[in-house]
């Protein structure tokens, strides 16, 4: 039985027993934080406590044009959808790296290892040739930089950008995937440092 057939089977068990409809709770109301109002957390303590949520890492990179490739360590991955395959980051508003990105309309997520912990360094710095000395190819729809020894590449099109505070959240529909050392061990990235 699929998901549907599993849906259709829970509404109809539902309605079987003799139980009160489920009522959606209240939306609460959402605005922004005035200039003139303190934020109800404080940056230092959000980054402190969020800090404690262990996650992989990865590097976006595009075919950036005459440029040359464009790429950016991001920790703020995750899959999105299954039907269809949607995978989504977030990139802050000021990063230099996302226009050329943007430009590019598709990109390639790369998903490093654990012993990747220097090249990922070499893509959290601002202005410098993160390219120098990485051996890449390909990805096989977008062109995007396939960096080498990752644990795994997700081949993406740009499908839809959303404001998040300072942030943007970018879905990208996924053309095509691969794994690399499916043996190897995740970069993680806890309490502001590789583990």
């Amino acid at each position: 039985m699929g998901q549907a057939g599993m849906a259709e089977a829970a509404v109809r068990y539902l309605r079987l027993v003799d139980a009160p409809p489920v009522q959606a709770p209240p939306r609460p109301r959402l605005r922004c934080v005035r200039e003139d109002e303190r934020a109800p957390v404080g940056q230092a303590e959000f980054r402190r406590v969020l800090g404690n949520f262990a996650t992989g890492v990865t590097v976006v990179t595009a075919e950036g044009g005459d440029g040359g490739p464009a790429g950016f360590a991001c920790q703020s991955f995750s899959a999105l959808s299954l039907d269809p395959p949607l995978v989504a980051f977030m990139v802050g508003r000021t990063s230099t790296t996302w226009p050329r990105i943007a430009r590019a309309g598709a990109f390639c997520v790369n998903v490093l290892a654990a012993h990747q912990g220097e090249l990922c360094r070499g893509f959290a710095v601002s202005g410098a040739d993160k390219f120098a000395g990485v051996t890449y190819d390909a990805a096989p729809v977008s062109g995007a930089p396939r960096l080498a020894g990752t644990l795994a590449w997700i081949d993406c099109t740009i499908q839809a950008v959303h404001t998040g505070g300072d942030h943007l959240i970018v879905v990208g529909r996924v053309d095509a995937l691969g794994t690399g050392d499916e043996n190897a061990a995740p970069l993680l990235f806890h309490r502001g440092r590789f583990l």
